[in-house]
């Protein structure tokens, strides 16, 4: 089993202890906060299950049907997990504007300082091992739910403090205003998911830094007079490059396919952990002189 699979199971096995917990003093407190901090739990719960189903769909192979695999699914898990926090966080502000107007009481306060308490530690554990996870494998749903779980450490800190607050002040209000405070945050962190999984779908270019690295790689090569049609895109861990190298009309192409093999190796150092396919196409001359295209790179 792939690191990120485990790391997706850890993730669901946490969630499920954090439901429990929450869930319980959460009802029985009548906090408006804890029994948000549950809610977003059984979420978190459905997305991990989710990122576990999408991460094995992307390490499947491409076969005849999916000839460049199925790596685009993790960045739709991305745009369904920033869609499901979104929810979540409407839900939250809706039972936090319900109860400052109604004005419940929240009872249980010392044994819910304890849950937050525990589940506060056990999530800055996830979001510390799935961290780990998401630097060594660079997976982007690792990294959703690395900083999902990021907003749930705030939140839950956020919710310790407010639990204590009440039980020093006795001003109940405060339970009511933490939460739309929280909710406001959560749907703010689900738009740089959300944003991330959309580019990705639409087959955004690499980072600028990455681009210009390729060409700096491309206009240093001995043999190579010029290039053109340079597009970068990446699904899942995969980085696609396709890009036009000009060489002179007396090279041998034996002698410009090894050039070109040079090419593809160095921009597969750029990052020697994430997989590389570089297309490149040989032109005896600049035939984007001749072709009328809108676009050029």
């Amino acid at each position: 089993m792939t690191l990120q699979k485990k790391a997706t199971l850890v993730s669901t096995a946490t969630a499920a202890l954090l439901i429990v917990i929450k869930l319980t003093i959460g009802i029985l407190s009548g906090s408006i906060s804890v029994l948000a901090s549950a809610i977003d739990s059984v979420l978190d719960l459905i997305i991990s299950a989710f990122n576990y189903f999408a991460i094995n769909k992307a390490e499947q192979p491409a076969d005849k049907d999916f000839n460049y695999g199925k790596g685009k699914i993790e960045a739709l898990a991305a745009v369904i997990e920033g869609t499901v926090i979104t929810m979540s966080g409407l839900f939250i502000l809706y039972h936090a504007i319900k109860k400052a107007y109604i004005g419940d009481e929240t009872t249980l306060l010392g044994s819910s300082i304890l849950v937050m308490t525990i589940s506060l530690v056990i999530t800055i554990a996830l979001v510390m091992f799935l961290n780990y996870v998401a630097k060594k494998t660079n997976n982007m749903v690792i990294k959703s739910d690395a900083l999902h779980y990021k907003t749930d450490v705030l939140s839950n800190g956020a919710i310790l403090i407010s639990l204590i607050l009440i039980y020093s002040t006795g001003f109940q209000i405060i339970d009511a205003i933490m939460g739309m405070i929280i909710s406001v945050y959560i749907i703010y962190s689900a738009y740089e998911i959300i944003k991330e999984g959309v580019y990705i779908l639409l087959d955004a270019a690499l980072d600028e830094e990455v681009v210009t690295k390729i060409k700096d790689i491309i206009t240093a090569q001995d043999g190579i007079n010029d290039f053109h049609y340079l597009k970068t895109r990446k699904s899942a861990n995969t980085n696609f490059v396709d890009v036009h190298l000009v060489f002179s009309d007396g090279i041998s192409l034996l002698k410009a396919h090894s050039i070109g093999d040079k090419v593809e190796d160095k921009i597969a150092e750029i990052a020697k952990d994430e997989e590389w396919i570089v297309n490149v196409h040989l032109d005896p001359y600049d035939d984007s002189i001749i072709n009328d295209r809108e676009n050029r790179y």
